[in-house]
């Protein structure tokens, strides 16, 4: 038979370019997924390489994630900063790169000249404005990629970057929450004198988990502190810092510092190791022998406190701007009393903020929602009234603490 015309070898590379889109791939486990993406991009364009390098915008850098036919890329954990070296100029420039001369003049990574690669082919991965990595192939022979060669690998491409999304999101989705549930605890310590119930919802939208958070703890002196707290954003950033400034109140706490002395502490470490971060935050200390509390907010909503059968109502406290908003700001505390038998409430925005609502509406929900009973009594009414049957749009952290009556000076 004769050789193949060029129609019927671009019918066939049409074909094989319509196995990157085969549904058993989605079900593979990601990295799995990459290989075997990898593999067919090989054989679709015979190459003898293929790497995927995924941005790290933080970093500034693209880093290995995969690779087939130089798997030392992942091995060595290669990170390529953006508009340094081949695929640093694909990232910075966003469109193919070919190369027919593969050394230090021309490529960052030692790697792939080491290697013996005569040739390259590289494209972005984008989605939208954003460069998601790079995807580049090479071979080891003198055959240089030629257009229609750029053409196919951008359409792979393509093809790669709506499934790394997708998969990349899921997966981010769910490193956050497993992160989040091993950083905000379901079942808080005792705290003798003290009864303390919460609830934690996460968000409709399925931007997976954030950065609100709960806390309640116990210091050598017997001082009792309750926390609460909201980072800006979703994800798994949200998420760890979350978990950072929950870890750096109760270590500023145990060195003694009061609460406003704790904020502003950690607002100049927020500020410090992540300028770039605004959190919310509200930290209550109670001494055992006493019957007030200290109370001081950074832009966190008020607290609401229910005293001795009387109305609950909203604690009129100066909240400041949010960690990480203003350098440097000065922290105030409140001293309002707190006896036994006394109810505290502290929450995150997502419970009383409703679209096409005013915030002081769903306030006055939960303070007439609120009573100094059990606060799991308390958690559950909260909860039935401001929550019901609809997913909120943002997370909801709830804490409630109640001073045993039998407890007090």
């Amino acid at each position: 038979m004769g050789a193949k015309t060029q129609d019927e070898l671009s019918l066939a590379r049409s074909e094989q370019v319509q196995t990157l889109a085969d549904p058993e791939l989605m079900r593979l486990d990601l990295d799995d997924m990459f290989v075997e993406l990898l593999d067919r991009v090989r054989h679709i364009l015979d190459a003898d390489t293929a790497v995927l390098l995924l941005s790290d915008d933080q970093a500034g850098q693209l880093v290995a994630r995969a690779a087939r036919g130089i798997e030392e890329e992942v091995y060595q954990d290669v990170r390529i900063p953006v508009r340094e070296g081949f695929a640093g100029r694909i990232a910075a420039e966003r469109r193919p790169v070919l190369l027919d001369r593969v050394d230090t003049t021309t490529v960052a990574n030692p790697i792939l000249w080491e290697k013996g690669l005569r040739t390259l082919l590289g494209v972005p991965l984008c989605s939208g404005d954003s460069v998601l990595g790079v995807l580049h192939v090479g071979r080891l022979r003198e055959q240089p990629f030629v257009a229609g060669d750029v053409g196919l690998l951008e359409v792979v491409a393509e093809r790669i970057a709506s499934a790394l999304q997708a998969r990349l999101l899921a997966a981010e989705r769910a490193s956050a929450r497993v992160l989040e549930r091993a950083l905000v605890p379901g079942a808080l310590p005792p705290v003798p004198g003290f009864e303390v119930a919460t609830r934690y919802v996460t968000a409709s939208d399925g931007r997976g988990a954030g950065g609100d958070w709960y806390d309640a703890f116990r210091l050598p002196s017997g001082e009792v502190w309750v926390t609460a707290g909201d980072v800006a954003g979703h994800g798994l950033r949200a998420a760890a810092v979350m978990g950072r400034l929950r870890a750096t109140i109760r270590a500023y706490a145990f060195e003694g510092a009061p609460p406003h002395e704790v904020l502003r502490l950690t607002d100049r470490t927020l500020q410090f190791f992540e300028p770039d971060v605004m959190a919310t935050a509200i930290c209550v200390s109670v001494f055992p022998d006493s019957s007030e509390m200290w109370v001081a907010s950074a832009g966190h909503p008020p607290p609401v406190t229910a005293l001795g059968g009387e109305p609950a109502r909203l604690l009129p406290i100066d909240a400041g701007p949010p960690l990480g908003a203003v350098p440097n700001v000065p922290r105030a505390a409140a001293v309002v009393p707190f006896p036994p038998g006394a109810s505290l409430v502290l929450y995150t925005d997502g419970l009383v903020e409703r679209r096409g609502e005013s915030l002081d509406a769903g306030l006055d929900r939960l303070a007439q929602t609120v009573t100094d009973t059990r606060p799991e009594v308390v958690c559950r009414n909260v909860m039935f009234r401001l929550i019901g049957e609809t997913l909120p749009d943002d997370d909801v952290a709830l804490i409630v603490m109640r001073r045993s009556p039998a407890t007090g000076p």
